[in-house]
């Protein structure tokens, strides 16, 4: 698969952008000098310089270090908030759509009750009545993220369970976890694995949106949306502040889209 998403060009720039990614985070002591936690107000507000690239905060807090610091948050963030739900809805369309009859009536109205009510609505309260939180975060995810994948597997499923190789599994009288497990989750998972690329980026966003009301991760963490709220404030006098860490989701954003448009590509079966 890893060649074939090579193939790509959408996913090889996609993979080279999380790479770069990936080893900037890793190596911010060797690429900044400075902690990200650090104050020092003799050099608030400095502009870019070859001191400080991105500039430095009302604090006086390297923002290039920062930014850095950050994408261990909002990677985090997104990548248990999307691949922990994403576990849970595959498991869950999984058994409804195999199992049909009683089973799927009851799990597809589960998902219609959670479906039924707005994303971010359904997320804000969860943590509102929990409390602003990175563990919160989490639970609110959790109950909300799996719906999207629950629905696509069930079909997937469906579907599959009616092709030729699953009767014959069934005429073998093969046992009904390895039918499932082995022979329909291979199948059913990819269209759920490309849909995961799309929602890591909705999720990073979501992410900055609990931040921007006082939700999420709480200072002094260097989460990219709590930077650019902490930098409203100061947009006309250091708009850097505000502008790095934007372009900081930016660039994660179209890194995961065009993961997700090169995993469709390598995964889409031959004809």
């Amino acid at each position: 698969m890893l060649r074939n998403l090579l193939r790509s060009p959408a996913g090889a720039i996609g993979l080279a952008m999380m790479a770069i990614t990936a080893a900037a985070t890793v190596l911010t002591p060797l690429l900044s000098p400075y902690d990200p936690f650090a104050l020092d107000f003799a050099n608030a507000m400095q502009p870019p310089s070859a001191l400080h690239w991105f500039g430095t905060d009302n604090f006086g807090r390297d923002i290039f270090t920062r930014v850095l610091a950050g994408a261990v948050y909002d990677l985090r963030l997104a990548l248990v908030c999307v691949f922990g739900p994403m576990a849970i809805g595959v498991l869950v369309g999984l058994a409804a759509g195999y199992s049909g009859g009683r089973i799927d009536a009851l799990l597809m109205r589960l998902t219609d009750i959670v479906w039924a009510f707005p994303f971010y609505v359904l997320v804000l309260a969860i943590v509102g009545v929990l409390g602003p939180s990175e563990t919160n975060l989490y639970i609110a995810f959790f109950i909300v993220n799996w719906i999207g994948y629950a629905r696509i597997v069930r079909g997937e499923t469906l579907l599959i369970s009616r092709l030729e190789f699953i009767e014959a599994a069934r005429v073998l009288r093969f046992g009904r976890l390895r039918v499932m497990l082995r022979h329909i989750l291979p199948n059913a998972v990819t269209p759920a694995l490309v849909y995961s690329m799309s929602d890591v980026v909705l999720t990073v966003q979501a992410v900055a949106a609990m931040s921007f009301f006082g939700l999420g991760v709480q200072p002094p963490a260097p989460e990219w949306g709590l930077l650019i709220v902490e930098s409203i404030d100061f947009m006309r006098e250091a708009p850097w502040m505000t502008i790095f860490p934007g372009l900081a989701i930016v660039w994660i954003g179209i890194a995961f889209a065009l993961l997700g448009e090169g995993l469709s590509t390598a995964l889409k079966p031959k004809g």
